[in-house]
């Protein structure tokens, strides 16, 4: 992929399940496995969601009234079983906004149900993403091939 549609990060470990996340523009954060106060994968996971969505309907319906409250709840359920392993289920992404009264507020208000469904349908790369599937491969350094051998 190019360098203008290439995303990434970087995890290091700081202590047993626990990590600095940096992002190409310097920013950083901790995760953890749910020992603390820490973000886990999957909460990021839906964080993602609900951002993604958030901002896109936020710039769509911002531009006819400003929200008087907008707020993203995202909801999942967590399974394992024998065929698919562990994943999550019954995604769901919840808007709440609210707008002024008059013109600018009914325009918002009538668009938000359009544009929840712009970001679900085309906008949203996460639940895009989440809703198509695409592989995963995970490498691992040294490569087998190049691992030295154990003494």
């Amino acid at each position: 992929m190019s360098d203008d549609t290439l995303r990434s990060v970087s995890l290091q470990r700081t202590d047993l399940g626990r990590y600095e996340v940096r992002n190409a523009r310097g920013g950083t954060m901790t995760i953890g496995v749910g020992e603390g106060t820490d973000f886990t994968p999957v909460e990021l996971l839906l964080v993602a969601l609900g951002g993604c969505t958030g901002a896109d309907v936020d710039h769509i319906v911002s531009k006819r009234a400003e929200p008087e409250s907008f707020s993203v709840h995202v909801t999942a359920d967590k399974v394992r079983d024998e065929t698919g392993g562990n994943r999550m289920v019954n995604l769901a992404v919840e808007l709440r906004v609210t707008f002024p009264e008059g013109a600018g507020g009914d325009a918002a208000r009538a668009m938000l149900p359009r544009a929840a469904k712009m970001s679900h349908d085309r906008l949203c790369t996460v639940s895009r993403t989440i809703e198509l599937g695409t592989p995963v491969e995970t490498r691992t350094e040294p490569s087998p091939a190049d691992a030295p051998e154990p003494s």
